[in-house]
């Protein structure tokens, strides 16, 4: 009886396929992305420099603490209020801003809609936001705090954006960037509205849980 030979297997065609196969699980798969806050940090003052003085009523108090409770000004809140919160204190307009460059007098703001009550916030360019967190605050409540703050900065940006140049604050960003940021005339509508509203928010050392 006559021996018959086994045909061999192309493998070949099988690693081209397994090599597709990689590359496109490669390119269709979703990496999980941790959250966070986008925020840029502040340099490194010079060994001499003098901070300047903060009038208490210019300072807006965010404390989390270890149970992932809020209090705002010493007051317990919930996290949906704190936008409308923040918004209400850096928009009040009860005082003059900050100097000008050519050293002249701050001015009041002419675009504030806010109350303009003497205990709170005299100037967007003077309103600070002061949070502050425990060791055991868990970082989710972290930066959803930290986004409600940053909500808040974009409602008063848009508002002011819309009126001066019919468009959202939002919506001339991304023009600016989408223009490979080399259009001059929508940098300096998006620094004026930057300028008016300046976003800050400082982090106090968190306290620690005992």
């Amino acid at each position: 009886m006559a021996r018959r030979d086994i045909p061999e297997i192309n493998a070949g065609s099988m690693a081209d396929i397994a090599f597709l196969l990689l590359i496109f699980f490669l390119v269709t798969t979703t990496l999980n992305v941790d959250s966070g806050v986008s925020k840029k940090l502040s340099q490194k003052p010079p060994p001499d420099f003098v901070p300047p003085k903060i009038k208490q009523k210019n300072i807006f108090e965010v404390n989390i603490n270890r149970n992932n409770e809020l209090l705002v000004e010493g007051e317990r809140m919930e996290l949906k209020d704190l936008q409308e919160a923040a918004i209400k204190f850096i928009d009040n307009g009860g005082g003059v801003g900050k100097p000008n460059e050519d050293g002249t007098p701050g001015n009041p703001c002419d675009y504030c809609q806010g109350e303009r009550s003497e205990t709170s916030s005299d100037h967007p360019n003077k309103a600070v936001i002061s949070v502050q967190s425990d060791r055991g605050t868990e970082y989710g409540t972290y930066v959803a705090v930290q986004d409600e703050l940053l909500k808040a900065y974009t409602v008063l940006r848009n508002r002011l954006a819309k009126e001066r140049y019919g468009m959202l604050y939002t919506e001339l960003e991304k023009a600016y960037k989408d223009s490979q940021r080399q259009d001059e005339s929508i940098k300096k509508k998006v620094d004026d509205i930057k300028k008016s509203y300046p976003q800050i928010i400082s982090d106090a050392e968190p306290t620690s849980a005992n």
